[in-house]
């Protein structure tokens, strides 16, 4: 019996024991290609030596000392190094130790933010349907993912939610892209005229939806219109990119590829490759200064936050996705993936729509393509795709609720960016077979 309080206790894992690159391999000797970078976190692969290097020289030198007493040559070169990648004035970054607590302290600085400059009534976060943004109270608060919300909706805080952009399932026939963007991005509008713009302190959203929507992009100008409303209306824009920023779509920030700079972005996962937990707030130079020239302090904290060990991790990881080219690569291989997705599961009719950024694609299935009707709830097609990539040794990210938290299903595919040619053919091989497999029990 394990003493492990495992995600799902009635689930039985293979032990880990060592990987190298894209590969993992458990303690009965089998091999898994990780198409998921578990959780789109392993960016850089298996066992990286420069960051396994980097990590010893900080172990070697100190590993903790609380941000209270101390700051750190590695905290302080990270968060350098961040303001040199970040585009406009997002000059200040407060780190901590995943995703959640990136949002978290987001939330709670925005909110300090209008304290301090005197607007007290602004108390109000709007978010988007079919979001995830950490499993925290104050995250899942803001979060659109009614399954997640469900059972905790009683102990959540007011949150208020507009429609994501899905052009997929609500692009209307003849409409343009340009205006679907400005439609559903003119849904902010309505709901702060609603609320009354002097409630509302900030917008949050994904600038690609990652695990409660399988690598759903925004369609051209809709962030566009958003930075607008956001600025007529004094209200910050928080971009979460958690999942899909430090490379992830092909540029450093994934906003960039919008035209945009938000007043606060979170990161995570990918900014420590997995090597170390650690999760940061970018802040714009106005939010920093706002506290600054008031209180002094951000009434926030952890204990572990800054912790030296994993920004050395943090600052290694960036520098070899700089270094070593892995941008370009990311884009490289995004487009022979996205190719080999479309050529090998395109005529499988249960396939609807493959789409994504980068070395960040998702996989919508349905039950019927002219329709896009999904595939029904019972059939758990989720949970049969992933035990059947795991017999195949495929790691990829399925899940189900992709519509709206109960219907529709998707495969989310975040391979590390050093992965070749000749492997993702062998990801695309494994995840053909492995649908083919599933795909009895739903057929």
């Amino acid at each position: 019996m394990s003493h492990v309080f495992h995600r799902h206790c009635h689930t039985p894992l293979p032990t880990v024991v060592s990987g190298q690159g894209i590969y993992l391999t458990d303690s009965q000797g089998k091999q898994y290609l990780d198409g998921c970078g578990g959780a789109a976190v392993s960016n850089l692969g298996h066992n990286h030596l420069r960051i396994k290097a980097a990590i010893s020289q900080q172990l070697d030198s100190i590993p903790y000392a609380h941000s209270g007493f101390f700051t750190s040559n590695s905290s302080e070169q990270l968060a350098k190094r961040l303001a040199e990648f970040a585009p406009g004035a997002l000059n200040h970054t407060y780190f901590v130790s995943g995703g959640s607590e990136a949002v978290e302290a987001a939330l709670k600085l925005a909110r300090q933010y209008f304290v301090e400059k005197g607007k007290p009534t602004k108390s109000q976060f709007i978010a988007r349907r079919q979001s995830y943004h950490g499993n925290t109270l104050g995250a899942l608060s803001v979060g659109g993912n009614e399954w997640r919300r469900e059972p905790f909706r009683p102990i959540l805080s007011a949150a208020h939610h507009i429609a994501p952009c899905y052009a997929y399932r609500d692009q209307q026939p003849g409409e343009s892209e340009l205006g679907y963007s400005l439609r559903v991005a003119n849904e902010l509008e309505q709901k702060i005229l609603e609320l009354g713009a002097d409630s509302v302190m900030a917008f949050i959203a994904e600038p690609v939806v990652g695990a409660t929507a399988g690598a759903l992009p925004a369609t051209a100008g809709y962030f566009k219109r958003i930075r607008e409303i956001c600025d007529t209306y004094d209200v910050l824009l928080i971009l979460d990119e958690v999942m899909c920023g430090i490379g992830r779509t092909g540029t450093f920030f994934a906003f960039e590829q919008e035209g945009i700079v938000p007043d606060i972005v979170t990161v995570a996962k990918g900014l420590g490759a997995g090597y170390q937990p650690i999760g940061a707030a970018i802040v714009h130079n106005n939010i920093y200064q706002a506290i600054a020239d008031g209180s002094g302090f951000f009434q926030h904290g952890h204990t572990f936050m800054g912790h030296p060990m994993a920004c050395a991790a943090a600052l290694a990881t960036v520098d070899t996705i700089v270094d070593d080219g892995l941008l370009g690569n990311v884009k490289r291989r995004g487009s022979q993936l996205m190719a080999k997705l479309n050529e090998s599961l395109g005529e499988l009719p249960y396939i609807g729509d493959i789409r994504g950024k980068g070395l960040f694609i998702g996989i919508e299935l349905v039950a019927d393509k002219p329709s896009k009707a999904p595939l029904p709830s019972h059939s758990q097609a989720h949970k049969a795709i992933k035990s059947a990539a795991m017999s195949n040794g495929l790691m990829c990210y399925p899940m189900s609720g992709t519509i709206d938290g109960k219907a529709g299903h998707h495969i989310l595919l975040a391979p590390p960016f050093i992965i070749e040619e000749h492997q993702l053919d062998e990801l695309v091989s494994k995840l053909h077979t492995s649908l083919l497999q599933a795909s009895v029990g739903w057929m």
